[in-house]
C-alpha cells in the first residue's frame, strides 16, 4: 500500500490534472511531464487516471496501489 494519499491525488487530478501534478505528486516524474506537456495526453490519459484513482487502481512509482484516502498517509 502506498503513503501517498488518495484524497489529495483525487484533488489534484481533478483541479490540475491535465497538467499531472497528480503524477508529480504520486513520483511519476517522466509522464508527469509527458502529461505537462500534451494537456494530460490530450485529456484522454487525465480521464484514465480521474477513472483509476475513484476506483482505487491507480498506482504510485514504487507500483503500490494508491488506496489510503487519509491526508497524512498510511502509518
Amino acid at each position: 500500500m502506498s503513503k501517498k494519499s488518495r484524497l489529495i491525488t483525487l484533488l489534484l487530478c481533478l483541479l490540475v490534472g491535465e497538467l499531472g501534478i497528480h503524477r508529480f505528486y504520486v513520483g511519476k516524474i517522466g509522464t508527469g511531464v509527458l502529461w505537462l506537456l500534451t494537456g494530460g495526453v490530450l485529456g484522454i490519459g487525465w480521464l484514465v487516471d480521474l477513472i483509476c484513482i475513484v476506483l482505487g487502481s491507480f498506482k504510485d512509482s514504487d507500483g503500490n496501489e494508491i488506496t489510503n484516502w487519509d491526508v497524512n498517509g498510511a502509518d
